[in-house]
């Protein structure tokens, strides 16, 4: 998926120079465009993935959209430009650390390697935040990280969490992913993660595991299946996400 990109500038030249040098791109795609901040701090809510504003802008400016920004908790990645940059500005700027700040004009390919290095680091970021989510949820289930089934399972919710569609092919697809990743069998794949959902049975806090298995599973009476177990997790990590 192409990198989302807003774009705030007055000057409609440059505004029309980032278009043109980005409508050919698979990877960054400017999906919104405005020439005053009036405009813009009114669309701060809607869908992409970067915002490059000029800080100078008539009415509402680049830091006064900063500003709101921050006020509606929305996480996005920011690149200013501007055609002077003096240390006044750079203190003001400070403390919404956006990821770059250009001095107009500036190669249009730097630019394109600024965004590439921001989405990639924010992506790392994201996985960084999941792993840890998943470690803290699984030891929480009682499943000891040094038994196989537990890396397993926690390489195969990243990847139900990524794709829901494995929940349908996680024998076709799913167990012989990891087993290629970490050079075994699918079959001792699926053996490892049951294992590892039969100790969490009898290790795991109970209170948690009636609270995400219980409308779907008798804890009495029956274990998740493999595909179960993953899919509620990862589904369990997606609603938590959507309620932060």
């Amino acid at each position: 998926m192409a990198i989302r990109i807003m774009l705030v500038d007055n000057d409609l030249n440059h505004m029309d120079a980032v278009k043109q040098y980005f409508s050919s791109s698979s990877s960054i795609s400017v999906v919104k465009t405005f020439e005053n901040g009036e405009e813009a701090i009114n669309h701060l809510n809607d869908d992409y993935d970067c915002l490059i504003v000029n800080y100078l802008l008539s009415g509402v400016d680049g830091l006064t959209i900063l500003a709101k920004l921050r006020e509606l908790n929305l996480k996005k990645d920011v690149i200013v430009t501007s055609e002077y940059i003096s240390s006044d500005m750079m203190s003001s700027l400070d403390k919404f650390k956006p990821e770059y700040v250009f001095k107009k004009p500036f190669n249009m390919s730097s630019l394109e390697d600024a965004i590439l290095k921001i989405s990639n680091k924010t992506k790392e970021s994201v996985n960084n935040d999941l792993k840890i989510e998943i470690t803290n949820l699984l030891h929480s289930l009682g499943i000891p990280s040094h038994i196989k089934g537990y890396t397993y399972i926690r390489e195969g919710i990243q990847m139900m969490y990524k794709d829901a569609s494995l929940v349908g092919a996680i024998t076709k697809s799913l167990y012989p992913t990891i087993a290629e990743q970490y050079q075994t069998t699918s079959s001792r794949v699926e053996r490892a993660i049951r294992h590892a959902i039969e100790v969490s049975w009898m290790r795991g806090d109970y209170n948690l595991m009636e609270e995400i298995f219980g409308n779907s599973v008798d804890y009495d009476r029956a274990k998740p299946t493999n595909s179960e177990f993953l899919a509620t997790l990862a589904d369990r990590l997606k609603l938590k996400k959507e309620y932060v």
